[in-house]
């Protein structure tokens, strides 16, 4: 099989040489996976040269299709041999995928302004006046508390986290703390839904959708719980993956465009790698060491690192908080971003499976519940910049995505 590729001023347009049976329709399957993740939602799939179609090919275009229309792209098919035209005619697809319509575009919501500007080859758009509303925080337990692992039954707390905020911390899910002290790990919640990597051994992260009267339910060691609704909504796209936007510079023109001194964060990206850390024990363990889990050699046995950028390729969650200066109320959970300016924060990133992001206008709620129905949760991560020398700097990077921020106006 031949593919070429060719941009178009409406999208892409995709020539295919050859036979579309199962083993080619892999081959086919990467080219267009290639096209979307590099911005594509429009592709015009040109089969004039395609003289054998399988139910395997058609399945790999309807698969397509729905997820282009998902986001307000489309697939369509130009120019199909008769064979081609014969076989998608009799699985009755045509009106979907030979109808020649117009691609959609992503609704815009009355009343909200945009506002585009370029920092460091990064395109943002920025919706205005999504609401008048601004965040409160909650700080949950005492971090300090980690060191030494001094955490026992008195400091669990059970959160629950609907969609109307967003949180992080150290937690688990299960029934108070005797059932789940040796799981307690990394957790996020965003959108009535929730994440963590339990510390069981079993390293594999698990979650909760709310789901009618059923409300995710952390059992909470220490963390954030922030309320209210998000002001700003930043779209961005990198130049590319050889140029990603990192959390830093995200996170400081998050800042300057919401205008306030701390601010609360939600992400939905394509990742071009996260730095992180995780716990490889629960800090609440009984016989947890006086000097866990900082101080070498115990934290070679507590804490995981990440060596080199984790979850490339994937679509990422993340939520935290920032601020442009120390802020005194949170300076047990903020932490130093990059060595470029004083912008300081704590995040937490959920990593999925592929899937693109709609364009324009999204909806957060949705978008996360997407997420949790429809891709793979891959796992939970604490993000870090790490500047140790001889390594040289290594900081979580993104592609494209969206990025709800909101001024926190009471903590």
């Amino acid at each position: 099989m031949e593919i070429v590729t060719q941009p178009r001023e409406d999208g892409v347009e995709v020539k295919v040489r050859g036979r579309l049976d199962n083993y080619w329709a892999e081959h086919l399957q990467r080219s267009l996976e290639e096209a979307v993740r590099g911005g594509a939602h429009v592709i015009w799939l040109n089969l004039a040269e395609v003289f054998y179609l399988s139910s395997a090919g058609v399945g790999l275009l309807v698969k397509f299709h729905k997820q282009l229309k998902e986001i307000g792209g489309m697939l369509q098919i130009t120019n199909p041999s008769e064979h081609v035209k014969m076989v998608v005619e009799l699985c009755r697809l045509s009106p979907i995928l030979l109808s020649g319509r117009s691609a959609e575009v992503a609704p815009v919501t009355q009343g909200v302004e945009t506002r585009r500007f370029t920092v460091s080859g990064t395109v943002f758009e920025v919706a205005e006046g999504l609401t008048a509303e601004t965040l409160s925080c909650e700080v949950l337990g005492d971090p300090e508390l980690l060191r030494g692992c001094r955490f026992r039954s008195e400091h669990c707390r059970r959160v629950k986290f609907s969609d109307g905020n967003f949180g992080l911390g150290l937690g688990a899910f299960g029934n108070g703390f005797e059932d789940v002290k040796e799981r307690f790990g990394e957790f996020l919640a965003v959108g009535g839904a929730a994440a963590y990597l339990p510390t069981d051994g079993t390293n594999v992260a698990d979650f909760m959708v709310s789901s009618g009267d059923l409300v995710p339910e952390v059992n909470v060691l220490y963390g954030l719980r922030c309320e209210g609704a998000f002001r700003k909504l930043l779209r961005f796209e990198s130049e590319g993956t050889a140029n990603p936007v990192s959390l830093a510079e995200l996170t400081r023109v998050g800042l300057e465009t919401v205008g306030a001194p701390t601010i609360g964060i939600v992400i939905v990206a394509e990742s071009a790698g996260l730095v992180g850390a995780a716990l490889r024990r629960s800090p609440a363990e009984a016989e947890g060491s006086e000097v866990a889990p900082f101080h070498y050699p115990e934290v070679r046995r507590w804490l995981s690192f990440s060596t080199e950028r984790l979850y490339t390729r994937s679509l990422v969650l993340v939520a935290g908080v920032a601020a442009a200066s120390e802020c005194k109320t949170l300076s047990a959970l903020l932490r130093p971003l990059g060595k470029e300016g004083p912008v300081l924060g704590h995040f937490h990133a959920a990593a999925f499976s592929y899937r693109p992001l709609q364009k324009g206008q999204i909806d957060l709620k949705t978008t996360v519940a997407t997420l949790f129905e429809t891709e793979s949760l891959q796992g939970v991560l604490h993000l870090l910049s790490d500047f140790r020398q001889g390594a040289g700097p290594q900081q979580s990077e993104f592609v494209r995505g969206a990025c709800w921020a909101s001024e926190i106006s009471g903590i």
